[in-house]
């Protein structure tokens, strides 16, 4: 077929294009909340502060069931446990729209996160297994960025329809997007072969005990809180503190997370040709932790460049994360997507902390002090990459 990426053709393009979807619709069912919350407020009584919970009982299920779900795809299969957490994120995400208090919203929020954990680890795992070693980095590339594209999505059509349809409508309608998607995707997601691992080699999985995983999450949980921040509190702070529509600060939000999806692939490719893997981490980590730290001081012609170059630079961030964690050394292929949620899990465990504490700093001080604090944040934890081992290319790559 020619013109089209080999990565795309055949049955295991089909997969490939049917999980991004999935992913797509996963995200927007992640960041449609955010427009939501001044309305949110109207409905409920509450400020800033209980913004900052509920977008933390999100990550809190995300985060937390990231190493169980990973754990459930080794006995019970990768497509199985992925399927049925994008069914469970977008029964939760319909479940929302009908909250009675914000209680109900909170522990919607919250299911629907682990609804996300479970999907996320495994189909990763999914599309890496689609493809050979050494050339799954354009396919991993846009399943990660693919995020990106759903959570503009999620900040931009929120925006615009909340003064429509409301908050509930919103809502009900990412978990609804999601639930036609899945239909659609269900039956052309094959299953995974049979792993030849010996089953009970090891009481504790290796991607448990590896330093490195461990350190892959720690080393990144001021990025998640700053790539969760940006999307989710800028149309408040535009509308609240620049004075903007909603859907001038809806556009400017979506820059924040929609050009990702092209640094993605990018990202993908540059860490799967090249071994200085480490170093690629590091600089674009730096580079959006220094942007962040603009956003108080910028109008819009400077926030147009900031929110942009933050998204490519940390959409190439983690699509290096995940098309690293198979060179990891001691990391058997099947607990590929189990590393994964693990370092997943940290981060969005540590950036859900980082989201709670910038709307604290909000509520208590002012968006310049937590902007700029959100921007220091990212740049910290870098060190603890020490821990992770320069790694060299797959058996088939090498001379």
């Amino acid at each position: 077929m020619v013109g089209v990426p080999e990565w795309l053709r055949g049955s295991a393009g089909r997969a490939t294009l049917a999980l991004i979807a999935l992913r797509v619709a996963y995200a927007y069912s992640w960041f449609d909340v955010g427009p939501s919350l001044p309305s949110i407020s109207a409905s409920f009584g509450v400020g800033p502060a209980e913004w900052g919970v509920l977008l933390a009982g999100f990550l809190v299920g995300a985060g937390g069931f990231q190493v169980p779900s990973g754990l459930l795809a080794l006995g019970w299969g990768a497509r199985r446990v992925a399927l049925v957490g994008a069914l469970v994120l977008g029964a939760a995400g319909l479940a929302s729209a009908f909250a009675p208090d914000f209680l109900w919203l909170l522990l919607s929020r919250l299911v629907a996160g682990a609804g996300a954990a479970m999907f996320f680890s495994p189909a990763i795992g999914l599309v890496a297994g689609l493809h050979p070693e050494g050339r799954r980095g354009v396919a991993v590339g846009v399943f990660s960025s693919a995020f990106s594209a759903g959570a503009a999505l999620g900040v931009f059509v929120s925006a615009v329809v909340i003064p429509f349809i409301g908050w509930r409508g919103a809502l009900g309608l990412g978990g609804a997007i999601l639930l036609v998607l899945l239909a659609i995707a269900t039956p052309l997601v094959p299953s995974e072969a049979p792993s030849r691992a010996a089953p009970a080699r090891a009481r504790w999985p290796a991607a448990l005990r590896s330093p490195a995983v461990w350190a892959m999450g720690f080393a990144f949980v001021g990025l998640e809180g700053a790539s969760l921040s940006a999307g989710q509190y800028f149309v408040p702070y535009a509308q609240i503190v620049l004075g903007w529509t909603p859907a001038l600060a809806g556009a400017i939000a979506s820059l924040f997370v929609f050009p990702s999806l092209f640094g993605g692939p990018v990202g993908g490719a540059v860490t799967e040709r090249y071994t200085n893997r480490r170093t690629q981490l590091v600089l674009a980590t730096v580079l959006s932790g220094g942007l962040v730290l603009t956003v108080p001081f910028l109008g819009l012609d400077g926030l147009l460049v900031v929110a942009t170059v933050f998204s490519l630079s940390y959409g190439a961030t983690y699509a290096m994360m995940y098309v690293l964690a198979p060179y990891l050394p001691g990391i058997p292929r099947e607990e590929v997507p189990l590393a994964i949620g693990l370092f997943n899990g940290v981060q969005i465990a540590g950036g859900s902390l980082v989201t709670l504490l910038f709307a604290l700093f909000v509520a208590h001080f002012s968006y310049t002090v937590a902007w700029v604090a959100l921007g220091a944040a990212t740049i910290l934890p870098l060190g603890a990459l020490a821990a992770v081992p320069a790694t060299g290319r797959h058996r088939d790559l090498r001379p």
